[in-house]
């Protein structure tokens, strides 16, 4: 019965458009990302063959092929559970992640297949170090003589779990301080013996720990520490093993006071430190060799040298010296990588920039372990840092390095968030992580062909050119007509299920019949802002923000707000302003903004039009941080930003911008969250003018929302309406509610548990993602808590209407009252909570040009798809009882706890869409259908029409029937009138 019931409302209530399987790929499409990898050496990534594995920013384990760049698997893993490192052995990936590296995964190397899950401890028991991997180490061992691996895993910095293959723990020892006095970070293992080094903890400095537990039982065999006085945190210390035959001899090195020394580790710690004479060095590094006895070491005057410690002769030297490896202006910081090459012989890359050549260098030193020579050779690739960044991170698969290097692979991680690999010379693919964390994203129109050829035709056209063309467009109109005439007899015009994509890569960006086709502005935090095409997903243009003054000492451009302040309608074209803050290394934050052409990415502002497209320099703002920024419904577009003296800056700053300010500073309403000691408020504030000293303020509260001491803001979103189509909503009794859309209704997010008593004046408290659109409040928790009315825990989606007075036909006129009229309280609200099958990860309404169409939800669920729930589904207003005649008017469905999981909400299709964030365009030519731009961890584009395309010609309407009956009717009346028109003619003639 519970099953009919969901089926009975799903057929009411799904008027959302679906997309049919014929159609996916046709008005959809979508980009599976993984992310920017980390730059850390547990999760750094790395050449496993013809596979490439890497560990990313947004939580992602994947495996991509290194021969296309394609995702050959990918696991997500929740934010909670941070993935803190990876191994990989033969066949399979393992990762450890959670609070202290909680949690063991292993997963097949060719498809991703999930084969061991182990939790180690529980997450709640996880401690915090930092970074924010110390003390984990994960190690798999292969047992030769019995055929058998087995795990060693390092968590928390003072736990050590042995297990087998299966999965079965087979010892576990725990450090006696717990981490209080040591943290051990790494772990070595042999078939006899487990080393545990760490550091402890002393008045002055840091000494180094060493622990060796037995293999088989984890029984303790020795516990010492060893004199070191560490202090530089860049040195630390670098423990590197080298075998010899089935024996593991292991070496802990160590600067202490510039010089190098080392201790050669045996099961029962008893041993001498050496010492490494006559050198001062800087710093000590792992660079990817330390199992092979290799590591990296940095003299105080730049140079680097290749370090070796040889078991047999229990010896440490150097073996290689790159003299020129300080940074200067003449080259950048070189990055240094290690790898085994097929003969099992160790490579090592180096690759850094060079100003006098303008290329990217790589320098590789093969060495031969066995003759005592190494010998280094180079090559020059022609890396764009003007369209990539700087050089952030370098793996290198020694395999592929040979005499000629010809087929040399290198992948490079750049500061953008592209991943590319090259092969010698010639880059092979590039990957654009970087859209994997887009912060904001708008939808731009693009003109129609007709006004970009003319445009062309004026500037380039003389007369004699110009009457050729047109000659010419007379001589092809007898076509014109013929393929018009084919079109309506076949029907084959563009309609809202056809791609809107062009017909050709290069083709003139323009617009497309229905305006589908549109430019995808984004922004991200890696410092580079794309250009998107909304068709076929394919990046248009893309640039790299430039730092300004902070390019000396270092900086992040971090994305606030974006805006289109030119349309196709403008003879400038389209235009978008980005306002960001700007966050040097010297801790200084600025508010910059960069004002570009939507249609090629190129600056606009005239200071900057006539340098060489290389780096987009912005224009400082306002020389501190940011309040909050807003832009005027005015013709001119102007931004406003409020600065933290709550002062108002103009973009564009003219006398004709202020004037125009001036105008609108009654009407603007902004929430501003304001930190008073011993109470912590959000105030609604109105601006004021100082017409004598030309400066705005920002003053005048009109209402306040105190939190409790402990309560935490996430987040102050205002109402996000578009055009209204009605003010009211008409009952089955034919009474109206009024539509409660004060100015000041703004939404609060915070960090308690929602409250089913909202505060009015701030829109309601709630927790996790929420939405507010004209006088409807949407919102979504988890609730971890059994309720007293005997619900469990769950997912739930709340829905909230506001409406004006006591109830119906009650009209206070909510729009235009004062800030100040005790009315903006009078409101009535209905609310009605719902049980969701799936978590939210994002909520977004639909918006249409002039507001006719219904408003339906759009979600981003932990399910990795996109659903569209219709707003008849979450009415708050829905009858707990059998709906009555005038409900049923209303079509009023009854009430359901549990929303349905029907797959005909689903607008991802079969898509795996994994996602943080909704954006839909307010102004298409179709009134009933909205463009949803999806993004966060994967990019996806669909369109969506709530209502119907009750604009839009069906796809198979008869065009030839309705010519055919025009006609007849037409041929009626012309039979019909023509006696009359005869008589009255021939009376005007008498008389």
């Amino acid at each position: 019965m519970c099953c009919l019931r969901q089926l009975f409302l799903v057929s009411l209530g799904v008027t959302a458009w679906a997309l049919h399987e014929s159609d996916v790929g046709m008005v959809d499409w979508n980009t599976k990302l993984i992310g920017v990898p980390h730059d850390s050496p547990h999760t750094a990534p790395v050449f496993h063959g013809d596979y490439v594995l890497a560990a990313t920013n947004n939580n992602v384990l994947a495996a991509l092929n290194a021969t296309d760049g394609s995702i050959v698997w990918r696991s997500i893993y929740d934010a909670e559970d941070p993935i803190m490192a990876f191994s990989h052995h033969d066949n399979s990936v393992s990762s450890l992640s959670g609070p202290g590296g909680s949690t063991l995964r292993t997963y097949d190397l060719e498809t991703g297949h999930l084969i061991l899950e182990k939790q180690l401890h529980n997450p709640v028991d996880g401690r915090l170090h930092e970074p924010q991997n110390l003390g984990i180490s994960l190690l798999r061992s292969t047992n030769l003589s019995l055929n058998s691996t087995a795990y060693f895993a390092l968590t928390n910095g003072d736990s050590v779990t042995h297990l087998d293959e299966t999965g079965d723990t087979l010892w576990t020892w725990n450090s006696p301080d717990q981490g209080s006095l040591v943290l051990y970070s790494h772990l070595i293992a042999d078939p006899s013996t487990v080393y545990l080094v760490g550091l402890a903890k002393s008045f002055a400095s840091y000494t180094l720990h060493v622990t060796t537990l037995s293999a088989t039982t984890g029984e303790l065999i020795a516990s010492v520490n060893i004199p070191a006085n560490i202090k530089d945190e860049r040195s630390k210390f670098v423990a590197v093993s080298s075998q010899t035959g089935p024996t593991t001899t292991t070496c802990v090195n160590w600067l202490e006071d510039g010089a190098l020394k080392a201790a050669v580790l045996t099961p029962d710690l008893k041993g001498q430190i050496m010492a490494l004479p006559g050198v001062k060095y800087d710093r000590i590094s792992d660079f990817g060799l330390s199992t092979n006895g290799q590591f990296l070491a940095i003299k105080e005057g730049g140079a680097a040298h290749v370090m070796h410690f040889d078991a047999q002769a229990y010896s440490l030297r150097p073996i290689w010296e790159f003299g020129d490896a300080a940074p200067s202006q003449v080259q950048s910081d070189s990055h240094f990588v290690g790898s085994l090459g097929r003969d099992g012989q160790p490579r090592v890359a180096r690759v850094y920039w060079s100003n006098a050549h303008n290329k990217a260098i790589h320098q590789t030193l093969t060495i031969n372990l066995s003759e005592g020579k190494a010998s280094a050779s180079g090559f020059a690739f022609p890396f764009q840092t003007f369209d990539h960044g700087v050089v952030r991170h370098v793996a290198f698969d020694g395999s592929s390095t040979g005499e000629t290097h010809e087929n040399t692979r290198t992948l490079l991680t750049t500061t953008t968030g592209s991943i590319q690999l090259w092969q010698h010379d010639k880059m092979q693919w590039v990957r654009e992580e970087a859209l994997a964390s887009i912060q904001v994203a708008e939808f731009v129109e693009l003109p129609e062909k007709k006004v970009v050829m003319s445009h062309a035709v004026m500037d380039e056209e003389g007369y004699f050119e110009r009457l050729q063309r047109q000659l010419s467009d007379a001589k092809n109109l007898p076509q014109y007509l013929a393929n018009f005439a084919r079109r309506f007899a076949t029907g084959s015009y563009a309609t809202v299920t056809t791609s809107a994509a062009s017909s050709s890569a290069e083709d003139t960006l323009t617009r497309d019949a229905f305006g589908f086709r549109q430019i995808i502005v984004a922004a991200t935090p890696y410092g580079k802002l794309f250009g998107i095409d909304s068709s076929n997903g394919r990046v248009l243009w893309s640039r790299v923000l430039g730092l300004g003054w902070a390019a000396k000492v270092g900086g992040t451009i971090f994305p606030t707000k974006m805006f289109v302040t030119r349309t196709v309608s403008d003879p400038e074209g389209p235009q978008i302003v980005l306002v960001t803050q700007r966050r040097a290394d010297n801790s200084l934050v600025d508010t910059v903004l960069f004002h570009v052409n939507a249609l090629t990415g190129d600056d606009v502002r005239e200071e900057h039009q006539s340098i060489p497209r290389d780096l987009l320099q912005g224009l400082d703002a306002v020389m501190g941080p940011l309040v909050d920024v807003f832009m005027l419904p005015n013709e001119n577009r102007t931004i406003v930003m409020l600065d933290e003296y709550l002062q108002a800056r103009l973009y564009p700053d003219t006398p004709s911008a202020q004037a125009e300010f001036e105008s609108f500073v009654p009407s603007i309403h902004l929430a501003l969250r304001t930190d008073v000691p011993g109470q912590r408020q959000i105030l609604g504030h109105q601006l004021t003018l100082n017409l004598e000293l030309s400066q705005f303020y920002v003053a005048y509260p009109t209402w306040s929302l105190s939190l409790p001491p402990k309560e935490e803001i996430r987040a102050i979103i205002p109402n996000t309406r578009g055009p209204v189509a009605s003010i009211g909503k008409v009952l089955g009794n034919r009474m109206t509610l009024y539509k409660y859309l004060n100015p000041h209704l703004t939404l609060v997010l915070t960090s308690s548990p929602p409250s089913s008593t909202l505060v009015p004046a701030a829109g309601g408290v709630c927790d996790m993602q929420a939405t507010l659109t004209e006088n409807w409040l949407v919102y979504h928790y988890f609730d971890d808590e059994f309720s007293g009315t005997g619900e469990s825990k769950g997912n739930r989606v709340v829905s909230v209407e506001f409406y004006e007075g006591d109830g119906p036909d009650d009209k206070t006129k909510s729009s235009e009252l004062s800030s100040y009229s005790n009315k903006t309280l009078h409101i009535s609200a209905y609310e009605q909570s719902f049980i969701m099958p799936h978590g939210i990860t994002a909520i977004s309404p639909t918006l249409t040009k002039f507001g006719v169409s219904m408003k339906d939800i759009i979600v981003a669920n932990r399910k990795n798809s996109i659903q569209s729930i219709p707003r008849r589904l979450l009415n708050p207003r829905r009858p707990k009882h059998k709906p009555t005649s005038e409900e049923q008017e209303e079509m009023l469905v009854q009430y359901d706890a549990v929303l349905p999981d029907d797959a005909r909400l689903v607008l991802s299709h079969n898509y795996e869409v994994a996602t943080s964030a909704v954006s839909l365009p307010l102004h298409l030519l179709l009134e009933s259908t909205s463009l949803v731009f999806v993004y966060g961890l994967d990019l996806f584009f669909t369109r969506i029409a709530p209502s119907g395309t009750f604009d839009v010609l069906s796809e198979n309407f008869n065009k030839v029937q309705l010519l055919l009956t025009a006609c007849w009717a037409c041929g009626l009346r012309l039979w019909l009138t023509k006696p009359m028109v005869r008589r009255k003619w021939l009376r005007e003639r008498w008389y």
